[in-house]
């Protein structure tokens, strides 16, 4: 007997709801009690409860592993890319796919077998000391053996970064870790060139606007990388003060008119940036200026002296004096155990050298003797040189010893990928990031 009647109830009420949605009846479909469901904790709750619980306030969401972004802030961090010689490719070079960055491979060439390699153990990110795209490309089509990886990377969705001459100049880079090579207990450690404190600026642009146009110069010109002082953006400084004008015959100006010595209350803004920027701020100052001839000069700003152990190269002196010979033989094991090439004694015999001064230079540093030896460095470790370059260290007073390109650079990797673990760490960033050191990059030369 219930059970008949809860099917005539079923049948009134799809009836109902049918004529309802048909519009022939403005009947309201009955109304039933909320269903109960249970959960876990055997705890009778309705429907909205549980909406409100899960539906509605999902848990924020946490990335497993750092973005490409955290990567390239800790990179710089490590490095700053100010501290790049100007002719140098240094930073972020292929952008990838945007993916988290699980895996990050080390190296200091990218050949086309490290990108393999990287390929086979799924990383996302190749950091390569030497820039794979060192010289402008006018074309991205293969010809080249740099452009085929380029290319591939792109393809596969790996980003290329670069920290190159930053890495050399910068306190604990590789030229203070091949300095504790040589002699782990030197001392009067300097850079042979010493890189300016102020480097991240070399002009300042001083432009006179209008006060009403004042906001939106500033903002082109910081967009345009003017007004940046270390992590600041948008820095500068105004005084008001009043202009004058005289627009000849033929002339339009913004205010005004021709032919009448026009005075207008101005602003003067003064903003500093980098050199390289200075086609970009020129641009969007005349973009944004309201002025057909905007007045302004771009100063340039002398050196000021930095931190010492901060630049090109290292000068130190020994902890005991040593023989250009007794040098190679400690450093041959920790440099790859490559071929190493030492000055032959000078033309007399006698006793071999003994030296208290030395300079070194990662890769080449040619570009170093001359102010290697006025340092007061009488021996010269680096990777190569020239043959006319080691006649010109034999003429400056210097003894050199050549330990091979990259082995004067790849044993600092292990260092880079523990600095890279701490600046992840000081960043909050997502832990777990897999570090690995390239096996297939290898000094090309036995």
């Amino acid at each position: 007997m219930l059970t008949t009647r809860r099917r005539r109830e079923n049948k009134r009420d799809a009836s109902a709801l049918r004529i309802h949605s048909e519009g022939h009846n403005q009947r309201e479909p009955p109304q039933r009690r909320p269903q109960k469901y249970y959960c876990h904790t055997r705890r009778r709750v309705s429907p909205d409860t549980i909406l409100s619980r899960f539906a509605l306030d999902p848990p924020p969401y946490t990335p497993s592993m750092p973005s490409l972004d955290t990567l390239v802030r800790a990179l710089g961090a490590i490095a700053p890319l100010s501290l790049a010689e100007e002719w140098d490719r240094v930073g972020l070079l292929v952008a990838g796919d945007g993916r988290e960055i699980r895996r990050v491979l080390l190296t200091i060439d990218i050949t086309p077998a490290v990108l393999a390699e990287a390929r086979a153990t799924g990383a996302d990110l190749i950091v390569g000391y030497h820039p794979l795209l060192f010289k402008p490309l006018e074309r991205l089509d293969g010809a080249t053996w740099q452009g085929r990886v380029a290319i591939d990377a792109v393809r596969a969705g790996i980003a290329i970064y670069s920290p190159h001459t930053a890495l050399d100049a910068v306190a604990g880079g590789i030229n203070d870790w091949l300095v504790e090579v040589v002699d782990p207990a030197a001392h009067d450690i300097r850079a042979i060139t010493p890189t300016g404190a102020n480097s991240d600026n070399t002009h300042k642009l001083v432009v006179f606007v209008p006060e009403s146009a004042l906001e939106e110069v500033r903002t082109a010109l910081a967009e345009a990388n003017a007004g940046q002082i270390g992590a600041y953006t948008h820095c500068s400084f105004t005084v008001r003060g009043e202009g004058t004008f005289f627009g000849a015959e033929g002339s339009n100006p913004a205010v005004g008119k021709p032919g009448h010595l026009e005075r207008v209350s101005e602003v003067r803004l003064e903003m500093a940036f980098h050199r390289r920027d200075l086609g970009r701020v020129v641009a969007a100052l005349r973009g944004a200026h309201p002025y057909e001839e905007p007045a302004f000069d771009v100063i340039s700003l002398a050196a000021i002296p930095g931190d010492p152990r901060v630049g090109s190269g290292r000068v130190a002196s020994l902890s005991t004096p040593r023989t250009a010979e007794e040098i190679a033989a400690t450093v041959h094991p920790k440099l790859g155990g490559g071929v190493m090439q030492v000055s032959r004694p000078a033309p007399g015999g006698g006793s071999p050298r003994q030296h208290t001064r030395f300079a070194v230079c990662a890769g080449s540093g040619a570009s170093l003797l001359e102010k290697a030896a006025a340092a007061g460095a009488t021996l010269f470790l680096t990777g190569e040189l020239s043959h006319h370059d080691v006649l010109r260290a034999h003429a400056l007073g210097l003894e050199v010893v050549l330990a091979g390109h990259t082995n004067t650079e790849r044993g600092y990797l292990p260092r880079l990928a523990a600095q890279l673990a701490t600046q992840l760490g000081k960043l909050e960033s997502p832990q777990g990031l897999e570090r690995m050191i390239a096996r297939a990059d290898v000094d090309p030369l036995k």
